[in-house]
């Protein structure tokens, strides 16, 4: 008997790793990936992750690893197109685009990237579930299928001193993200980090409905907690780079056919 498709799909490692990475030259790799960030921040306007001018989602640059792209600041989520990106060094100079570098962007991401070779992206905004669940100080508990995603991969930085600007401080969060996906930034909101723009925006997006529903389960009463061994058993199930890069397509195809000025 076959298998549903999901299960196929998400079981198939090495037509979902060509998928994934294509076969592009360096300059095509770079153009994609700014394509794919600016359709991010796109996805992240139409959700309402956008508080202001707080929020940054950061990838590798594929010719030069030692810097990353960025959403300038003060231009809204809504209205990002790739022309509105910022190239920067670790050392914070912005070297291609025109724009304003967001402080708080170059200290935590610069960290991230430099502390994780494995990172391509990286994503961090002041969401309304996120920054909520954060104030409590908890990590997220395992009461939904989709929460499981997370179960021993998200970690808590419990030590809010203001807005980070300061790189020192980035080192520690970077340090206390460890080789997770995901982390809790207490009193502030969440961030996210994986192999693709793909995966690191599914990330974002699901985990601030995970500390929603939470929430809202908290408050009509006491959730039923998975067990620990199922729910290790479903984070690998649901997870994994891939199964976080599948599951975001579908919001890409849309925001790219409702939006494609964003690739101007």
């Amino acid at each position: 008997m076959n298998q549903p498709l999901k299960a196929q799909v998400l079981n198939a490692p090495d037509d979902l790793n060509a998928m994934m990475n294509g076969d592009r030259t360096p300059e095509e790799e770079r153009t994609f990936r700014k394509q794919r960030l600016a359709a991010a921040l796109r996805i992240f306007g139409k959700f309402g992750f956008d508080e202001g001018v707080a929020g940054h989602f950061t990838v590798r640059d594929p010719i030069e690893p030692d810097t990353f792209w960025v959403n300038a600041m003060g231009r809204s989520f809504k209205q990002m197109r790739v022309l509105d990106l910022l190239r920067v060094s670790h050392d914070g100079r912005v070297l291609e685009g025109h724009g304003i570098l967001n402080g708080a962007a170059f200290a935590i991401h610069s960290s991230v990237h430099s502390a994780r070779p494995d990172v391509i992206a990286a994503a961090h905004a002041h969401s309304l579930f996120g920054k909520t669940w954060s104030s409590l100080g908890r990590l997220i508990d395992p009461i939904t299928q989709d929460a499981c995603a997370f179960f021993e991969d998200h970690a808590l930085f419990d030590d809010y001193t203001g807005v980070v600007v300061d790189t020192s401080e980035g080192d520690r969060l970077a340090a206390t993200l460890g080789d997770k996906k995901a982390i809790i930034l207490q009193n502030h909101g969440h961030l996210t980090v994986g192999k693709s723009i793909e995966e690191t925006c599914w990330w974002y997006a699901t985990f601030e409905r995970s500390c929603q529903a939470q929430l809202l389960a908290e408050a009509a009463g006491t959730p039923k907690v998975i067990p620990d061994e199922m729910a290790r058993h479903t984070q690998q199930q649901v997870g994994g780079t891939l199964a976080g890069w599948f599951s975001a397509q579908p919001l890409f195809d849309v925001i790219l056919q409702e939006q494609p000025d964003l690739l101007e």
